[in-house]
């Protein structure tokens, strides 16, 4: 019997019921289209609670469009983006980046996932060369592609670097949530205060229906958004029910009670799992994944029930992430399940 829930992807969860219960909410009689609405409006001002006035917050349909449209307003086809090899905008957006921005992506190796000063140095070169793309913007991923978290002073020694050398700081904030959470520090606080520019806050992993937001520390910095957003067909109509679900995820901490409780049960499948003497936890456990790395025979009969991808083909390393809904029972049996499976296949 395939289990309720799975282990592949905080994508993969139910919407929550209080952003259910919003959505209701709003489906009530006519309002303007287009995000001239008393929701958006509302759900405007709690992210100027959370991260502070002087801002610009536009709601868009995914992930792949909040990071695409966050690099296009900074940068000129002849610009580069340095980012980490592993980074979702090179490795899982289809090559959008680089189609709708037209810059390069420069990859610099980061084992952990975090980038650092002195690794990205490395792909600061051939400035004002006409023969060479001109670095324009860092872009960093929290949590990071393999579950770790920057922590504050990491994200501001890149901001600074950055900045003495007139670019920008971009955070893929998929899993902001969960990297706050972490830190037990508030959203401002891992991403304005440490002198990020332009943040894409991810709402779909933790309990949203599908809305994202792009989110300008420096409202002139979206000068022209409005206009690039409609023009990348990322522009709601019925703006209402983006803007009402991200009010209600910022709203009465949902935003962090998710989060935490996804981080909490992955810490505790790390703990179930350690019983495993043939699995190895290959990364810290810092957010809501866990990367093991499992003797191959195994992997193919686990995913036979539960469904999950295999983050490194080559070394056997597969994904497990946890999500606002995943519960103890959830993560015991799993891990009950794994162990059983890896025995029987070394046998």
């Amino acid at each position: 019997m395939t289990p309720k829930r799975s282990f592949a992807s905080d994508n993969n969860a139910i919407v929550h019921p209080e952003v259910m219960e919003a959505l209701m909410r709003a489906n009530e009689g006519h309002v303007v289209g287009y995000g001239d609405d008393s929701y958006t409006a509302s759900a405007v001002r709690k992210f100027e609670e959370h991260f502070g006035g002087g801002i610009a917050v536009f709601f868009v349909f995914n992930g792949t469009a909040a990071n695409v449209l966050s690099l296009s307003a900074l940068a000129q086809p002849y610009h580069a983006v340095i980012c980490a090899e592993a980074a979702h905008i090179s490795t899982d957006e289809c090559g959008a980046p680089e189609k709708f921005t037209g810059c390069k992506l420069l990859g610099i190796p980061a084992p952990d996932g975090k980038l650092t000063v002195a690794a990205v140095a490395h792909a600061y070169h051939g400035i004002g060369d006409q023969h060479h793309v001109q670095p324009r913007l860092l872009s960093i991923t929290q949590a990071t592609e393999m579950g770790t978290i920057y922590k504050p002073a990491e994200v501001r020694a890149l901001a600074d670097w950055a900045h003495q050398r007139k670019l920008y700081l971009h955070m893929d904030g998929a899993r902001i949530s969960n990297a706050a959470a972490s830190l037990g520090l508030g959203l401002r606080q891992v991403s304005r205060d440490c002198g990020v520019d332009v943040l894409s806050f991810g709402g779909t992993k933790n309990g949203l229906m599908g809305a994202e937001a792009v989110v300008f520390f420096d409202a002139a910095l979206a000068q022209d958004f409005l206009f690039r957003r409609k023009q990348s067909m990322q522009l709601a109509s019925k703006m209402r029910f983006l803007s009402a679900q991200m009010e209600a995820l910022l709203t009465n901490g949902l935003w962090q009670r998710n989060a935490e409780h996804a981080n909490q049960m992955a810490r505790l499948l790390e703990k179930e799992l350690a019983t495993i003497p043939e699995l190895r936890i290959v990364y810290p456990v810092e957010g809501n994944g866990v990367f093991a790395q499992i003797p191959q025979p195994a992997i193919a009969a686990i995913q036979k029930r539960y469904f999950f991808y295999v983050w490194n083909e080559e070394e056997n390393v597969v994904r497990w992430m946890c999500s606002f809904d995943t519960t103890e029972e959830d993560v015991r049996e799993f891990a009950r399940f794994v162990g059983e499976t890896i025995r029987r296949r070394g046998q």
